[in-house]
């Protein structure tokens, strides 16, 4: 029996496996061919990230060395191509770590998925035109004191900088989706969660202190507002999702 038990231990990790290969092999051609595409678009696209720092007139963009525009192009055109590919990333994601539904559930997935791509692309949007050319403004000039500096900035510190931003106030605007599936998986009540609402609001703003791209309180307010405020929303909608658990449940 212990035998049995562990070959199909075995065979169930195999199988996993197989699938995170399917997912992450798909998910790598989808990126890839949307950096081809976005090879083309790439010199425009970051001019359209710098506009918060072009801006500014006493910052200017340098390159220290010659490989650096390249790269940078490069890595423009890596991110053009992750974002063509979100749909196709997040519908691989979401079928990889959410195998446990029911053949009649899985309709939830033409929900989630949609939902958590919005909530991503909302994040970023967020950080992009109302985080980012507050945030740039106080970190450049904050800290200059009686002496006086000309701040340049390389294209490559820049769009690590920027992307850093984007990615981890999408990442943070996908609490929703989480609290949600939970609620609908009977992992997790509205109730609850309206209870520990000091409790969250603690963890927030941890979490916002950990996570944020950079160490000023400034940013850390901004992300964690946004945070608690989808927290509240997850709540009500959490009612409609486990009043629908219920009926399914009923019927």
């Amino acid at each position: 029996m212990r035998r049995r038990r562990r070959e199909d231990v075995n065979m169930a990790l195999v199988e996993h496996l197989k699938e995170l290969r399917k997912v992450l092999l798909i998910s790598a051609y989808a990126i890839a061919a949307g950096t081809i595409m976005g090879w083309i678009f790439s010199d425009q696209a970051y001019a359209y990230l710098a506009k918060p720092v072009i801006g500014l007139q006493s910052v200017s963009f340098i390159t220290t060395t010659p490989m650096e525009p390249i790269m940078v192009k490069l890595k423009m055109s890596l991110v053009i191509g992750l974002v063509v590919a979100l749909p196709i990333v997040f519908w691989q994601l979401w079928s990889f770590i959410l195998p446990a539904l029911k053949q009649n559930e899985k309709k939830y997935l033409y929900l989630v998925v949609p939902s958590s791509l919005i909530l991503f692309l909302a994040g970023a949007a967020f950080c992009f035109y109302f985080v980012i050319p507050v945030g740039i403004k106080f970190l450049f000039f904050a800290g200059g004191g009686l002496i006086e500096s000309t701040p340049f900035v390389t294209k490559t510190s820049y769009l690590s900088f920027i992307l850093t931003f984007l990615l981890t106030f999408g990442l943070v605007f996908q609490m929703p989706v989480v609290l949600l599936l939970l609620i609908r998986m009977g992992l997790l009540s509205p109730r609850t969660l309206a209870r520990k609402r000091r409790w969250a609001l603690f963890g927030i703003i941890v979490i916002a202190m950990l996570v944020s791209p950079t160490p000023d309180v400034f940013t850390q307010v901004l992300m964690a507002g946004p945070m608690y405020l989808l927290y509240e929303v997850s709540i009500w909608l959490g009612y409609l999702v486990a009043r629908s658990r219920e009926k399914a449940l009923a019927s």
